[in-house]
């Protein structure tokens, strides 16, 4: 499953939740997302590339004149489907070419055209990161590769816990699993041992 930014401009944070619906009904998983009012440093650096540009000056200002909404999406070929579903930049044109993208739909003009997406699988990890920087970028786990993940790693260490679980018969079972858990897991870092 691949991942990409997607981010609701604000000029269409008023049809935010109308997008997500999009999102969700395009099979879309939204796996982190985040509200924020971009200061004119952050909007000047997550558009830097554009720095030469007639438009940046326009650009900055319509990215800081309202809050904005950062999601991480997931999907197969996650990148070329969200810019599927957004649309071309040019409002125009996505009217007249693609009337159900979300550009079509709440776009505004060439700089107010509702939303933005990754445009390739570095600027995704990029633009992913400036958001959240603490987020996991590995592809997620599904099927075969994520019932063997669980075989292998996560049922070992639930089946000990839930035995003892079983054997202590705490008043409070699942705060008693959740600490259990954390003083018992297997893949917890070593102090000293960090890479």
């Amino acid at each position: 499953m691949e991942k990409t930014l997607a981010m609701i401009k604000p000029n269409a944070m008023g049809h935010a939740e109308e997008i997500e619906k999009i999102i969700l009904k395009e099979g879309f998983t939204i796996i982190q997302r985040r509200r924020i009012q971009l200061s004119k440093e952050q909007a000047m650096e997550f558009y830097s590339e554009h720095r030469d540009k007639p438009f940046f000056s326009n650009l900055i200002n319509f990215m800081t004149s309202g809050p904005v909404q950062a999601m991480v999406l997931g999907k197969e070929h996650a990148i070329r489907a969200w810019r599927r579903v957004l649309g071309p930049t040019r409002v125009a044109a996505a009217i007249k070419h693609h009337p159900d993208s979300v550009r079509a739909k709440f776009g505004a003009s060439d700089t107010e055209n509702a939303a933005h997406g990754s445009d390739s699988a570095a600027s995704a990890e990029r633009e992913v990161r400036f958001f959240f920087p603490d987020v996991n970028l590995e592809p997620l786990l599904t099927g075969v590769e994520a019932r063997d993940y669980m075989d292998d790693y996560v049922s070992p260490t639930l089946v000990k816990g839930l035995t003892q679980l079983c054997q202590t018969k705490p008043a409070d079972p699942i705060t008693w699993l959740a600490d259990w858990l954390l003083v018992n897991n297997p893949y917890k870092p070593v102090p000293g041992d960090e890479k």
